[in-house]
């Protein structure tokens, strides 16, 4: 039976919660991301509906039509200097306290999002700890009776999915451009995401292949700042990506076929970024490989490129490129060399409007099945992606995404697995399809209190191609459809 029905309606409420949203009035104020999460690539910079609120209007402005269109007063984070508000201090150090209920500092009547309490130690040491919790729901027209939602990811089941427990310790550093500084980021996540984010050499130990629950370290890097030069070294976030692996840095659930496939999110090496002026920083390193925690072919990557912010933040530009040897381990053959490169653009249309346009391209020698048995040819592929950010109010906000990937040598994009109860997928894989992809999402994000955020989203994805070489199969409906409609929610609380 098809969902089509209720998958439309799910939509069509997503439409009118949008109308419905410019006159809400609850006064909540806007939720405000942990950037301390620092999960994310040097220079990256969230998307606008993430964004803390602008200010609230002049004392001669137009009065606001609900209490939702006025951004709340910024509060004091519980572990800054200066929260003296509080009666009972945890830390002499920094001067917070508990409020009646013994939940943690409560500064700024309530308009700081809440955060775990931090231990002295961990405070006289200048280290955060946090977190959040990711869990949604995805709805698929074509009701696979494997509820395997195809290429889609990372919400790639037809089910309930807790996509992330995720916990973090984080020590930036700060040098203001003088002296020296040292500081690291520790990340440990549970969740369904781990089959997208495993290294090689690390959770294929820790978890087996065929569990659709595990774990996943996705940082684990000390960092060393001197003067405007900042190295980390361990496993930290590539550099080529706009949209990220922490939930809480992206506006949509699913993801795009340009992040899930194209791009080297997680690696493990040494990464500098080099702060050239206010506007201009330069970043260069070298690490095992994609997705690599052991060097399974002793060649190193390259990982560099540049990242440009006008004055006034409002355009910002950045180039990436990645270069080394591969080896896929789906194909058990020896890869030569990998390169990919990729181009974001992001402008501020106006206070409330952002636009984002990224570009993808790849080629791989020996990676895609040759003219006859057992041999292989150059592969290439590419995508476009753009965005479109509305701020609706502090508290609701509209996106809408549109893709195209083009991978006519069928070696990057995957779909279902031989078998079908296979939980384990693994999305880079290879043994793809020879096509064209599309996929265009629209979605809200609502934030009914400081730490949470809501983001239902409708996506429509379709193929243009030859069937599976290594399947025979098509991307979507258990291999039966070159097309599928979704509708999901996830929900994310901070804490």
């Amino acid at each position: 039976m098809s969902k089509m029905p209720l998958i439309l309606s799910l939509c069509l409420a997503v439409v009118l919660s949008y109308g419905a949203a410019v006159v809400a009035d609850d006064g909540f104020p806007s939720l405000q991301q942990p950037a301390s999460s620092r999960t994310i690539s040097f220079g990256y910079q969230e998307p606008a509906a993430n964004a803390p609120a602008a200010a609230a209007p002049a004392a001669d402005a137009p009065a606001a039509k609900s209490p939702s269109d006025v951004a709340p007063p910024v509060a004091k984070p519980a572990t800054e200097p200066g929260c003296a508000t509080c009666a009972e201090p945890v830390c002499p150090s920094c001067g917070c306290g508990k409020d009646a209920a013994g939940l943690g500092c409560r500064c700024g009547a309530g308009a700081a999002p809440w955060t775990i309490p931090q231990p002295c130690v961990l405070q006289n040491m200048g280290i955060k700890a946090g977190g959040w919790l990711q869990q949604g729901v995805t709805a698929n027209n074509q009701y696979p009776l494997s509820h395997f939602n195809g290429p889609v990811a990372l919400n790639d089941r037809d089910e309930y999915e807790m996509n992330q427990a995720w916990f973090f310790l984080d020590r930036p550093t700060n040098t203001r451009g003088y002296g020296w500084d040292i500081g690291g980021h520790l990340d440990v996540v549970y969740g369904t995401d781990w089959r997208f984010g495993q290294g090689w050499g690390l959770e294929n130990h820790i978890n087996s292949e065929d569990q659709l629950y595990g774990w996943v370290l996705p940082q684990m890097y000390g960092e060393v700042a001197v003067n405007n030069l900042t190295v980390r070294g361990g496993r930290m976030a590539g550099l080529l990506c706009y949209e990220q692996v922490p939930a809480v840095a992206n506006f949509f659930y699913s993801h795009s076929y340009t992040m899930t496939y194209t791009e080297p999110q997680l690696i493990t090496g040494v990464v500098g970024d080099y702060k050239l002026s206010d506007e201009l920083s330069v970043q260069a390193g070298i690490h095992q490989g994609w997705y690599m925690w052991e060097d399974v072919n002793d060649h190193k990557d390259f990982i560099g490129g540049v990242n440009w912010a006008s004055s006034d933040k409002k355009t910002q530009i950045g180039y990436h490129l990645d270069n080394g040897w591969q080896n896929n381990l789906a194909q058990m053959a020896q890869m030569k060399n990998w390169f990919a490169h990729s181009f974001v653009f992001q402008q501020q249309l106006s206070g409330d409007l952002k636009y984002v346009f990224q570009h993808n391209l790849g080629a791989a020698q020996d990676m895609a099945p040759g003219d006859e048995p057992g041999t292989f040819k150059d592969a290439r592929w590419y995508t476009i992606n753009q965005y479109l950010f509305y701020t609706i109010n502090p508290r609701w906000s509209a996106g809408a995404r549109i893709e195209w990937m083009r991978d006519r040598d069928g070696v990057k994009v995957s779909g279902l697995a031989a078998n079908p109860d296979f939980a384990g997928v693994r999305a880079w894989d290879g043994f793809g399809y020879a096509g064209d992809f599309y996929e265009f999402t629209m979605g809200l994000n609502y934030r009914p209190s400081p730490n949470w955020v809501i983001r239902p989203e409708c996506r429509w994805d379709w193929y243009n191609g030859a069937r599976s070489w290594a399947l025979d199969n098509l991307p979507f409906g258990d291999g039966t459809s070159d097309n599928q409609f979704t509708f999901a929610v996830d929900a994310i609380v901070t804490f």
